[in-house]
């Protein structure tokens, strides 16, 4: 399994060979409370690094999920459409988003480490 990295936006991202599985992280999943719905964007959408991509809805707000590399959603987790409530109990792993294929080795070279982004939430705090 390769190195999980993390966005300020509080985005994992985990690549396996060129295909990057995303979803938000714990602290994020925290901060929202109980997720009731998630709207995952369209498979073959080609985004751009930053760009607001899928919203996740809780019982106290909604919050755009960002795209954290550059390339083409390739799949969804449709799952979450009838459960939202994974990302609650599992956002690190059963609980992801969406992937994205990119063909940039490096697309994941600008994101944190865990320890770096402990680091940043415990600076938020």
């Amino acid at each position: 399994m390769s190195e999980t990295k993390f966005t300020k936006d509080h985005e994992w991202v985990r690549l396996d060979g060129g295909v990057a599985t995303v979803g938000i992280t714990d602290h994020a999943q925290n901060a929202l409370g109980d997720v009731v719905f998630v709207d995952l964007p369209e498979v073959g959408r080609v985004v751009v690094a930053g760009e607001p991509i899928a919203v996740v809805e809780s019982v106290k707000a909604a919050s755009d999920v960002y795209a954290p590399i550059a390339g083409k959603i390739v799949e969804v987790n449709a799952a979450l459409s009838d459960n939202p409530g994974t990302i609650n109990s599992a956002p690190t792993t059963d609980g992801w988003f969406f992937k994205i294929e990119t063909s940039d080795p490096g697309a994941l070279d600008g994101l944190m480490d865990e320890a770096t982004y402990a680091a940043y939430v415990d600076d938020l705090a």
